[in-house]
């Protein structure tokens, strides 16, 4: 779990940069507001210009920290540009992510602990968390659609902090994941993000400021996948 700029500015959508490296097709910025992406969540979209023209973002690999920028076109990019971040993209993104954050929070409440063993969220404003549930009953799981669009209503807000990544096992709850711890970043820390009053869990993607600024949700359905494996998937509601 690196520690980018999107991070500690997340507000910052547009920004004046320089590149530092690059390859046909695909660039590194000084700075950078985009996100890359990773747990499920898809990298942002967006825009380079510079002062021979524009460029497509159309996704970003994590290298070693370092963001490589891919484009839509093979061009080559040097010196000054201005990074643009898909605004409404990012904000689907940034809600989806939240809500996950919820019904993850009510299952691993409601339902003895339970882990996540997968997740993703969708460009069609949707998004599936898959649970170790063997034992789960499905109308219990419905049934959480109100509960999660009363936190919405209840506009808790969210916050942040890192831990080093050593001390995570002294707080019950914080790693959800059922197979895989999320890594430090190089100083040894891992980001947690707070729900306050309902959740607190090691996540390195974007999140709204409070639970109000999303819109309400629902559950479009609920699969078994496997012995183990419950799949809940959400959308935005209209």
């Amino acid at each position: 779990m690196s520690r980018y700029f999107c991070h500690d500015h997340p507000g910052t959508l547009t920004l004046e940069t320089r590149v530092v490296d690059a390859r046909p097709g695909a660039v590194v910025l000084e700075q950078s507001p985009f996100h890359p992406g990773g747990g499920g969540q898809l990298t942002d979209r967006g825009l380079l210009r510079w002062s021979g023209g524009a460029a497509r973002v159309t996704a970003i690999e994590a290298d070693g920290g370092r963001l490589w920028h891919v484009l839509a076109e093979p061009v080559e990019i040097a010196g000054a540009v201005e990074a643009l971040v898909d605004a409404d993209f990012r904000a689907m993104m940034t809600q989806l992510h939240t809500d996950t954050h919820i019904l993850n929070a009510l299952v691993f409440q409601k339902f003895a602990g339970a882990l996540v063993t997968g997740a993703q969220l969708n460009a069609d404003a949707t998004a599936r968390m898959d649970f170790d549930l063997p034992e789960a009953d499905n109308d219990r799981l419905r049934a959480l659609e109100p509960e999660i669009n009363d936190v919405i209503r209840q506009d808790l807000a969210l916050r942040y902090e890192w831990l080093a990544a050593d001390t995570l096992g002294g707080e019950a709850g914080l790693i959800r994941c059922r197979s895989v711890a999320p890594p430090p970043a190089a100083d040894g820390t891992v980001r947690i993000v707070e729900i306050v009053g309902l959740d607190r869990q090691a996540c390195g993607g974007t999140h709204l400021p409070s639970t109000g600024q999303s819109r309400p949700i629902r559950i479009l359905k609920i699969d078994n996948k496997g012995r183990h494996n419950r799949r809940v998937k959400i959308g935005l509601a209209d």
